[in-house]
């Protein structure tokens, strides 16, 4: 079965009580962006380990990167062929989905763009923990055109860390959390997605990043945090409140 869930947020006990528990064999969750990807160091085991344990489940956990990885990390790491797209293998069931790339994961095609900005920037060290890879190169929006063209702009579902402008401004007008629109750092990236929200035809488009949970906007798009959706009918599988 294919899932969905927001930021991970690198916090071992979330993943290990609320996460892990509800896969099944078989299944592949996809986590909207902020997997954590150079922080796993916690407080039941270091990174590597905790690497080798997701190793050890019989599921498969791909992630969308965020503006919360440790980014020149992830992109030391090889990049390789999977289901039809550039990724990083981490381990064999572990899988960085690579920016504007698309997958065939059950026979569904998923086009994923990574990315956003820190609110938080001024708080954090370059380098350390801010790193201004967060936000896609020009080369990185070319080739999410590219990988759409060549498939006549069709795919089933859009996966991203941040959302389209226009679902950020509906956001900042509905929801009690706050959300920013003018937060103009992140805006080309915001802009990017909602031109191809209105060119491409897809299902539904999943993100995270706002740390909400808010389905079925406008029929196509749900911001995911503390919970696992079904991908194909956004059904929770499981919700909670940490």
């Amino acid at each position: 079965m294919l899932l969905v869930t927001g930021d991970t947020h690198a916090e071992q006990y979330k993943y290990i009580e609320c996460i892990s528990p509800y896969l099944h064999k078989h299944d592949t969750l996809i986590i909207a962006g902020d997997f954590g990807y150079g922080w796993w160091d916690g407080e039941f085991l270091p990174q590597e380990m905790f690497f080798d344990f997701i190793a050890s489940r019989p599921y498969t956990v791909c992630f969308v990167d965020g503006n919360h990885e440790v980014h020149h990390k992830l992109n030391e790491l090889p990049v390789m062929d999977w289901n039809g797209g550039k990724a990083h293998i981490i381990r064999h069931n572990l899988i960085h989905l690579m920016r504007g790339e698309i997958y065939n994961i059950e026979g569904k095609k998923i086009f994923v763009m990574g990315g956003g900005y820190s609110l938080d920037k001024d708080w954090r060290t370059p380098g350390i923990s801010w790193f201004p890879e967060e936000m896609p190169s020009e080369a990185e929006y070319l080739n999410a055109e590219a990988n759409l063209l060549k498939n006549d702009n069709r795919v089933d579902y859009i996966i991203t860390h941040t959302c389209p402008t226009k679902i950020v401004e509906y956001l900042s007008s509905v929801s009690a959390k706050g959300v920013n629109k003018n937060v103009f750092d992140e805006r080309p990236l915001n802009d990017f997605l909602q031109n191809i929200c209105e060119r491409v035809d897809f299902k539904h488009h999943y993100f995270g990043h706002f740390h909400m949970d808010y389905p079925d906007m406008f029929g196509k798009y749900t911001a995911i945090y503390n919970c696992i959706r079904r991908l194909d009918n956004g059904k929770i599988i499981h919700r909670w409140d940490l």
